[in-house]
């Protein structure tokens, strides 16, 4: 089975009520199309992990990041390539979030990470940033 290697940004950010909150985005194209995911993409040769988020967000949603502790590389299986995801904590330096690729996206607190239909990589995630935001 083929493996394609990712990077995954988990933006975090203050709300005006002082309450952490997280971007998620809605995939916009390919098999996956619909779901909702951490943004971010494939490294590509030469590239470590964090130059390729940096990249990524760049394209896809026209923003500067710093890219933080690494949270977890998330294995998993689907049925056509095996994921290897690098996730990130992200925090936004310059830029307004432009959706180039995505078809629409959420700033959600902890309350409501459960509330958009997660693709199943990054749902394994969610436990992880709920505990530590």
């Amino acid at each position: 089975m083929k493996t394609i290697r990712v990077v995954a940004a988990v933006i975090k950010a203050i709300n005006d009520l002082g309450e952490p909150i997280i971007f998620a985005t809605q995939r916009g194209y390919g098999d996956l199309k619909g779901g909702w995911e951490f943004p971010g993409g494939k490294i590509e040769e030469g590239e470590t992990s964090q130059e390729a988020l940096k990249r990524e967000i760049r394209e896809e949603l026209d923003t500067e990041i710093s890219v933080g502790n690494i949270i977890d590389t998330i294995e998993y299986d689907y049925p056509t390539f095996h994921l290897s995801m690098d996730c990130f904590w992200c925090e936004i330096l310059s830029g307004e979030l432009v959706l180039k690729e995505h078809e629409a996206a959420k700033w959600l607190t902890k309350e409501k990470l459960d509330s958009v239909d997660w693709l199943p990589a990054d749902v394994t995630l969610i436990d992880k940033i709920r505990v530590e935001i």
